[in-house]
């Protein structure tokens, strides 16, 4: 059956390079997994999913390459996501600085919606956007007749690709956990980079 998609194995290839290049995304369900187990993990995870969800969808109306033909709107973009990962990661650093004598509520800045966090952290992340823009649409034959289809199927691939890598760093993390349990000044020094990695992931966006 004709899908309308120009090479798949490339495209499955790359996706895979891709997902497996560290950031934010990843980053944030790992740690909510090592920090609050299986269940915030799997709940980050489907925020990551339904934001490159929203991110594809745009991708394939043209709304995400209008955005980035505007410097402007691209610009505030980039600055409010890096603001984001900015404020994530100062929040995981004063709380891993506070582990001693703040009480549990205010030891988890920045996890409290594992779900709307991953969410926020996905829509604003302009190198996803990017790989929409300059990857992800490149595989679709623009003479077939039916290109939502062949947008759906590569949809389903990168949410395939994604969601294996995402159970692997989640199931890593809550094993992580039993560790970070045990011997708290671990705990609160792996919670201090994260937030350091954050930051340079902000930073790195600003730029």
């Amino acid at each position: 059956m004709a899908t309308g998609i120009t090479d798949l194995s490339t495209f499955i290839l790359g996706t895979i390079f891709i997902v497996l290049l560290p950031g934010p995304n990843s980053l944030y369900v790992m740690t909510l997994a090592s920090r609050q187990g299986l269940l915030a993990g799997y709940l980050g995870a489907c925020g990551i999913f339904v934001g490159d969800t929203v991110l594809m969808l745009l991708a394939a109306t043209g709304a995400a390459s209008a955005l980035h033909a505007s410097p402007a709107a691209f610009a505030l973009l980039k600055y409010a996501g890096a603001g984001y990962l900015c404020w994530l990661g100062l929040g995981l650093i004063r709380a891993a600085l506070s582990k001693t004598t703040a009480p549990p509520s205010q030891q988890r800045l920045g996890m409290q919606k594992p779900f709307q966090t991953a969410l926020v952290i996905s829509l604003l992340n302009p190198k996803a956007i990017m790989f929409f823009i300059s990857f992800f649409i490149q595989f679709v034959d623009p003479n077939f007749s039916q290109p939502a289809l062949s947008f759906l199927i590569l949809g389903i691939i990168v949410q395939i690709i994604s969601a294996l890598y995402l159970s692997a760093l989640i199931l890593g993390g809550t094993r992580l956990s039993k560790r970070f349990s045990q011997t708290p000044w671990i705990a609160a020094t792996g919670k201090a980079t994260v937030g350091a990695l954050f930051i340079g992931f902000a930073v790195k966006l600003a730029l």
